[in-house]
């Protein structure tokens, strides 16, 4: 459902964009070009705003802001990085890297991984990250995480249904690499866990652990459970003992468009790495953050 969504969102865009160039091309040729481009670049202008709330709003818990020079690198890189995953991985290449759990593919004594994507993504997020993989010898299953708008707590039985797999596959706990709100779901479901056995690890990255300011703007249940302190977060922290937040590896960065304050993106007690300079989606493909990610396979 989501790739539908996406892909009538991406030719609307286009469609719309070419309509009113050719539209005003022989008589306002430059009004033409430049409404093309506004259409087409309008993004990058909600980008910057997010940024400049992130140095104001994201500073509100006494943390230093990200420098001006941060917040413009965080907007170059997530310039290049969202477009890609919005308008190409998700709504056309879902379907391209099949998981990888047959036994020609998985090699003895090799762990396996579930990918678990953020709001309003599916599993061509994690492209890149299966890519490195095939081949490994590691099995890996990326959900696609349905319904959209569904409280993050219906997610729970697609993710112990992928658990279920990798140990079958492989006979051994998987690690668990989440993106954004893919890291509230996977708590979700942690905390029905009564055998902790079945968990290697967990990496977050750029997950509103604490939730986050720019949920009171959003649509859907899981949205309104990223509210800051809301009700559902504070129900999730209750769950998490001592033993189970040494499971987590969080990935934050203080440049983060989408999750801030910064301290909301971490758990107390958890292994955690502050980046700089990174935002919301980019921070999943920094190399650093694949490569230290996948090092815990080992």
């Amino acid at each position: 459902m989501l790739a539908l969504i996406q892909k009538f969102i991406t030719f609307s865009l286009i469609g719309v964009a070419l309509a009113w160039f050719l539209f005003f091309r022989d008589s306002h040729f430059w009004l033409a070009l430049t409404g093309l481009l506004l259409l087409l670049l309008a993004y990058a202008f909600f980008l910057a705003v997010e940024l400049l709330l992130v140095r104001v709003i994201g500073n509100q818990d006494g943390a230093a802001p990200p420098s001006f020079q941060q917040l413009a690198a965080a907007w170059l890189g997530e310039m290049r990085t969202a477009p890609l995953v919005f308008t190409w991985l998700q709504p056309f290449r879902h379907r391209a890297i099949p998981d990888q759990i047959s036994s020609q593919s998985v090699l003895p004594g090799k762990r396996g991984v579930v990918f678990v994507h953020g709001y309003f993504c599916n599993r061509g997020f994690w492209n890149p990250w299966m890519t490195r993989l095939q081949g490994s010898g590691h099995a890996f299953v990326a959900l696609s995480l349905e319904p959209v708008f569904a409280s993050i707590d219906d997610y729970t039985p697609q993710i112990d249904a992928a658990v279920e797999q990798l140990i079958r596959a492989t006979g051994l706990a998987p690690l668990l690499v989440c993106h954004s709100m893919g890291g509230l779901a996977v708590r979700a479901w942690l905390g029905r866990q009564l055998d902790l056995t079945r968990v290697h690890h967990i990496v977050t990255i750029g997950t509103p652990h604490r939730g986050t300011w720019l949920a009171r703007f959003g649509l859907g249940t899981n949205v309104g459970q990223m509210r800051i302190d809301s009700p559902w977060q504070k129900k999730l922290e209750q769950a998490l003992t001592p033993e189970r937040r040494r499971l987590f590896t969080c990935w934050y960065s203080s440049s983060d468009n989408i999750v801030f304050p910064a301290s909301a993106a971490y758990i107390a007690g958890a292994n955690r790495h502050l980046l700089h300079g990174v935002a919301h989606v980019q921070m999943a493909f920094v190399p650093e953050v694949v490569t230290g990610s996948l090092a815990l396979l080992e």
